[in-house]
Parts: structure tokens; sequence; C-alpha cells
């Protein structure tokens, strides 16, 4: 017998990926903030904007990091069920652990970048940054509530394939913790 669940294994994966993720984001904030940094304080700006556009950034971050711990949970949760207690996802539950896996990967990241990405662009910072401004531009530079509008539609989407992820692997656990454990059959 396997010390290795299938599912158990998927989720770690994932949730190394997304960490690399984040972990790849990080460093990038990093080192545009370290090239920019006579010009501009991005974080600095980011933080006193925080009433504004700008808060979508912070939560989309800290989200996207609760994401790579709750990946990393749900393996825990799929490594009982499957070598704890010995039992199979196979059939129907099956498809929806891939639900799971893909609602909870595609859609939570994907949720929580838009935010990243909505902040940025509705703070004014991203225009900042790209343009090559100074500080004395973004003393003048106003957020603009009006363009987080067009991200609503999107977040609430990938929103809704996460919520749909993690319904799936809800009914996932309690079919397969209900079921007789395969290790009697051996």
């Amino acid at each position: 017998m396997s010390i290795h669940g299938v599912w158990s294994s998927r989720f770690i994966i994932s949730a190394i990926i997304q960490g690399a993720i984040i972990t790849g984001l990080t460093i990038s904030i990093v080192s545009i903030q370290i090239l920019f940094s006579s010009k501009i304080n991005i974080i600095q700006f980011l933080s006193l904007s925080f009433e504004g556009p700008a808060k979508w950034f912070f939560l989309g971050y800290i989200f996207y990091m609760i994401l790579v711990v709750a990946i990393a949970v749900t393996a825990t949760f799929y490594h009982h069920l499957e070598i704890d207690m010995g039992k199979s996802i196979r059939g129907f539950k099956s498809v929806l652990a891939w639900i799971h896996l893909v609602g909870m990967n595609v859609g939570g990241a994907a949720t929580t970048l838009a935010m990243i990405f909505a902040g940025l662009i509705g703070s004014g910072i991203l225009s900042v940054i790209t343009s090559g401004a100074s500080t004395s531009s973004v003393s003048q530079l106003q957020p603009n509530v009006g363009i987080m509008v067009q991200f609503i539609p999107p977040i609430s989407a990938f929103a809704g394939l996460l919520s749909i992820g993690v319904i799936s692997g809800g009914v996932t656990y309690i079919a397969t913790y209900l079921q007789k454990s395969d290790k009697l059959k051996l």
C-alpha cells in the first residue's frame, strides 16, 4: 500500500505550484520597488491610498496566501481519507474531486490575481510604474474608482468557480467519509 494518496498528492503539488506563483509575484513587487525606489515608494503609496481601490491589491495578495494554505490543508483531508481511513475516491467522486482541484486552483488564483490587478489599475500605480513617472506626479494621481466596475464580473465569475470547487470538494469528502473502507476488502 502506498503512503501517499492520489488526491492528497495532487493537492500538495498544486499548493507547491501556487506557493511558487505567489513567491514570484512577491519577488516581482519587491524588484519593481527596488528599481523605482528613487522615484516612488510603491507600497507606501498603496498603503496611503488604502481607502480607495488599493485595498483590492492588499486583499487579493492576502487572499492568495490564504489560498495556498487552504490547498495544502485540503491535501491533508484527502490524505486522511485515502491513507488513514483506507478509502478510495473513484467514479463520480473522482469527477467531483477534479472539480474541487480545478475550482480551487483556477478559480481561486484568478480571483485573487484579478483583485491584485484591479487594485494596481484602480489606484493608478500601474500607470505610474509603466510610464516611469516620479513622486511629484504621484501626489497629483487620483484613484480611478470608476474603472473598478469592469473588474466585478470577472472577479465574481472566478469566485463562483472557486465556490463550485469548494462545494464539490465538500461533497466528495462527505461521500467518501461515509463509504465503507477499502481496507476491509483486503
